[in-house]
């Protein structure tokens, strides 16, 4: 992260507001057309996660979409944990009362130092906080 950019992690809520056409759908959009793919990271709990949700809401072809829009050429990077990383999810778990997919999210966070993106509150627990994509803009 040079020249002081912040590079941001975008969490699950993040892509189905958008996905879903749901209230801060809007935002979302705003976020993506400002920031620069290589300025944002999604783990791959999250990318896996969307997949499974909209193929059980019957949308499958919205990740067909997404997939297409968001990860071709230069497009978002995909991060993964080592199964070493995985070790700490139970820690950072119960150090903030997070779930498994949310203290995921903390940890790639956390070892890529990310700035974390998410409408969820639970993160506000911890002590690397979040954005909405409001806050980023």
């Amino acid at each position: 992260m040079s020249g002081g950019t912040n590079v941001y992690l975008l969490a699950t809520n993040i892509f189905l507001e958008l996905l879903l056409d749901q209230e801060e759908a809007a935002s979302v959009q705003v976020l993506l057309n400002t920031q620069a793919p290589g300025d944002l990271r999604i783990s791959d709990l999250a990318f896996h996660s969307i997949g499974i949700i909209l193929y059980q809401k019957k949308a499958a072809h919205l990740f067909s979409v997404f997939v297409r829009d968001l990860f071709g050429e230069g497009g978002i990077t995909i991060l993964s944990l080592t199964t070493e990383d995985i070790e700490r999810v139970e820690q950072v778990a119960s150090a903030f009362g997070l779930d498994f997919d949310d203290a995921y999210q903390y940890i790639v966070a956390e070892k890529f130092d990310l700035v974390l993106v998410s409408f969820d509150t639970d993160f506000d627990r911890t002590d690397k906080k979040r954005v909405t994509p409001v806050g980023i803009q």
